[in-house]
Parts: C-alpha cells; sequence; structure tokens
C-alpha cells in the first residue's frame, strides 16, 4: 500500500524502532471489518456482511482520511502556508478533520456549517479551536447565504487562506484511492463480490470504487442516497430533481459535485429518514456497534441489496461515522418522536 506515514493510513512499516506517530494524523486508517452477526439473518439475508467502522478514526469519520490527504498534498505544493488559514464548508465530520489538523499542525480553520447539522458536531469543531460559521440549510447552493456560498465569500476575505473545497477537489478521490480501496482490498484478500457507501461528496464511493474496479472489474458498487438528494434520480435517468431538506447528515446533496464518478456506480438507492435512523438504532442495539444516520442508510442498503445475492457472496461496508455525534438526535427519544420517526 506504500508510504502510510505520508497517506495517514497507519503506522509506518518501514522503521521498526519507532512504535509511536509524530501527530494525531498517523493514527488514521488500519480500519478492522467486522461481521454483522444478526441484522442479516433477521433481514432475509443469506449473504456476508462485513462493515468497516469508520468512526474509529481520530475524529470519529471517514472523513479524517480525505481531509488530512488533501491538507498533506496542500502543504506539499506549497498552497497551505505555515501557519495559515484552512477554510471549508462542511456538514461537520470534514470540519472536525480539517479543525484536528489545524490544531496538530499550527494553522487557523474557518468552518461553515448548515444549521440542520447535530449541536455536537459544531462543539467539536469548536473544541479544536475552530471558528465556526452556522448557516441556513433551506436555502438554494447559489444563495450568498448558504454554508458553500458563505465559506467561498470568507475564503476571498482571508488573505492567504487555503480553500479545501471537498465537493470539487480530485484529491477528495485520490485520497479514496490510495488508502481505502487499497486497504480494503489487502484486509479481504480481494474476496468479496459488493462495495457498499453512502454518497455525499462522493469522493470514499468514487475513489475505492476506481481502485476496486481496476482490481476487479465484477465487484458491484453500489450507492446508498437519502430521499431528498438529487443522487438517486441523477444516476436512474441523468435528471435532476428539485431536492428537500432532509434530517440524516452527511450524505446526499443538493447539486451534483464533480468529486463523484457515476460511471464507477453501478446501482443506487434510496432510503428515508425514518429508515436510516431506525437502523442505525438497530446495528447499536442489535450488532453493539455505535454508528451515526449515515450508516444507517448504507446498511439499509446493504440488507435491501443483500436479499438478491446468494449464501457465498460478501458484502462490504463503509460506516462513515460516530453514533456519539448524534446522541442529541437519532438516539434521543423524544427528538425522534417529534420528528415522527419513533412510533
Amino acid at each position: 500500500m506504500g508510504k502510510k506515514e505520508e497517506s495517514g493510513a497507519g503506522m509506518p512499516r518501514d522503521n521498526s524502532d519507532k512504535c509511536y506517530y509524530d501527530d494525531i494524523t498517523g493514527a488514521i486508517g488500519n480500519i478492522p471489518l467486522v461481521k454483522l452477526r444478526h441484522l442479516p439473518g433477521e433481514y432475509g439475508v443469506k449473504a456476508t456482511v462485513l462493515v468497516k467502522p469508520e468512526f474509529m478514526n481520530p475524529t470519529g469519520s471517514v472523513k479524517d482520511r480525505m481531509a488530512i490527504y488533501v491538507l498533506k498534498q496542500a502543504v506539499k505544493s506549497g498552497e497551505l502556508k505555515p501557519g495559515g488559514t484552512i477554510v471549508e464548508a462542511t456538514s461537520g465530520n470534514t470540519g472536525a478533520a480539517v479543525a484536528m489538523f489545524a490544531a496538530a499542525n499550527g494553522y487557523k480553520a474557518i468552518l461553515t456549517i448548515p444549521d440542520k447539522m447535530s449541536k455536537e458536531k459544531v462543539d467539536t469543531m469548536r473544541a479544536f479551536g475552530a471558528e465556526v460559521h452556522i448557516c441556513p440549510t433551506a436555502v438554494p447552493p447559489e444563495s450568498p447565504e448558504s454554508y458553500y456560498e458563505t465559506g467561498k465569500r470568507l475564503h476571498r476575505e482571508t488573505k492567504g487562506s487555503y480553500w479545501v473545497g471537498q465537493y470539487f477537489n480530485q484529491n477528495n478521490i485520490e485520497a479514496h484511492y490510495q488508502t481505502t480501496g487499497p486497504e480494503l482490498w489487502e484486509q479481504t484478500g480481494g474476496n468479496f463480490h459488493c462495495f457498499v457507501g453512502g454518497i455525499g461528496t462522493g469522493g470514499t464511493v468514487s475513489g475505492v470504487a476506481k481502485f476496486l474496479k481496476e482490481k476487479d472489474p465484477s465487484i458491484e458498487i453500489v450507492a446508498a442516497d437519502p430521499e431528498g438528494s438529487i443522487y438517486y434520480q441523477y444516476h436512474k435517468d441523468k435528471t435532476l430533481i428539485e431536492p428537500h431538506t432532509y434530517y440524516v447528515e452527511g450524505i446526499g446533496e443538493d447539486l451534483l459535485c464533480p468529486s463523484i464518478d457515476f460511471s464507477v456506480i453501478d446501482k443506487c438507492y434510496q432510503v428515508s429518514d425514518k429508515e436510516s435512523f431506525l437502523m442505525g438504532r438497530e446495528l447499536t442495539r442489535k450488532e453493539g456497534i455505535l454508528a451515526g444516520g449515515s450508516s444507517g442508510t448504507a446498511v439499509a442498503v446493504a440488507l435491501r441489496h443483500g436479499k438478491t445475492l446468494d449464501a457465498d457472496k460478501v458484502i462490504v461496508v463503509i460506516l462513515p461515522d460516530s453514533g456519539l455525534k448524534y446522541i442529541s438526535k437519532m438516539f434521543n427519544d423524544d427528538w425522534m418522536r417529534e420528528k415522527g420517526f419513533l412510533e
């Protein structure tokens, strides 16, 4: 898999007398696979379902991989100067990773986030010392009030700042092509048949899929999209629907991102907020895996698609982030009842 210390994908293997990382970003990656023992049988799935709990990364999400890869590339290229300022628009997970990198390496972080995101995410970014701007969710992406446009404005107004631009940065895809894809292949020995992941910026699924398809074109790539997002319909017939607000965080989108490659996605399923949250709660209570709503979306899709597969097949599912980020929401019975997700 190459130079893991540089990519932030695990303990360096070329220096046996060194038993520590130079900073916290070295602890990113090498996330194990875990078999689901109960849910597949309950949902009539005979195939083996393996999940990759990416919340075991330092800030609790898969976005640690991408953000740190992108930022280290920016440092190498000189785009991110020592002591400079990093600006990004985020749904919270990328922001936490950016804030972690900034804190560990002497940078300032300015982050924008929609107001639908959990308080836990906002508090985490501020805990790292980031400046956080909360923006309205229910506005078009081109609105000056949106978190996209607010982020770009703050970047323009902050002299010498670096704009991560995860929605457009091709290093978003490259990060997962270089780290997550090879890690999955190595862990399974290439012996699996289907990869399932949620699509937000699309970088995780696109990068992993690109790597896997080069290794074995027969591996099915299945995307999970929340109801309200534009991706499901676009993948189906290349039409753009009018997006609407939904509660699950970190996946789906209201604009097409250059960081998603639809050519490597074989199938796409759409999942409601209610199904996402209830599946996330089941994953916690029946498998002991405390993961967030987007993980519920991905597992729901894996189980739905898994019903079409034989018993000798293996499905691998990315669990993007931790349920600790949503204790006040999907794991709060009062919040769930208020939103109509719990009887």
